[in-house]
């Protein structure tokens, strides 16, 4: 059975540059055989959180809300593309993993982090690193940082100069720390029922 990953996405700019590295890694990972799919927070547009998901009464939340939900419920494993705002996460992207709970728990997630300086969103990846553990994740070691995102990936998502190179060279790891935890909380689920 193919791992089926969401990669989550969070940036509204008009201008946004990590979209590249967002869809960079839907084709690494398919590459590998997983089925992959980018979640774009902006195509979703969800509203500023009012309500959770699970606020609703069964069958009256918004269509997006219970579209989002079900694709996250049917994912093995999430990657988080972390742009880094002002040291801090992307509102677009908290925004749209708020809207949910219980749908996270028991799988694992992995952050990619960016900015357009030297630290590749590293205060951002960390700062993710918590938000995630506490909705329920368990969050892999390994990361991704991409510095000078504009100039690591190229408007097609092929990596380009030293930091395409960097990205290249840290993938395999991460994807293959990615795919350990995936197929271990699988077996586990199987095993014997989520405690709560």
């Amino acid at each position: 059975m193919a791992d089926r990953i969401l990669v989550f996405y969070g940036s509204y700019r008009r201008d946004r540059q990590g979209i590249r590295l967002a869809r960079y890694l839907v084709s690494a990972f398919a590459e590998r055989g997983a089925d992959v799919e980018l979640i774009d927070a902006r195509e979703f547009d969800l509203p500023m959180l009012d309500r959770m998901y699970k606020e609703y009464p069964a069958g009256e939340a918004p269509a997006a809300l219970e579209e989002l939900a079900g694709k996250i419920r049917g994912a093995h494993a999430f990657v988080f593309v972390a742009g880094e705002y002002n040291w801090g996460v992307q509102p677009g992207l908290k925004n749209l993993t708020d809207h949910f709970l219980e749908e996270w728990f028991w799988r694992p997630a992995a952050i990619a982090s960016y900015s357009a300086g030297r630290v590749g969103g590293a205060r951002a990846g960390l700062a993710w690193h918590g938000t995630l553990s506490e909705m329920g994740m368990v969050v892999i070691s390994s990361s991704i940082l991409v510095g000078g995102i504009s100039h690591a990936i190229d408007a097609d998502a092929r990596p380009t100069g030293d930091g395409g190179a960097a990205l290249e060279k840290s993938f395999p790891r991460f994807a293959d720390d990615l795919a350990w935890w995936t197929e271990a909380a699988r077996i586990q689920r199987e095993r014997r029922p989520v405690p709560y």
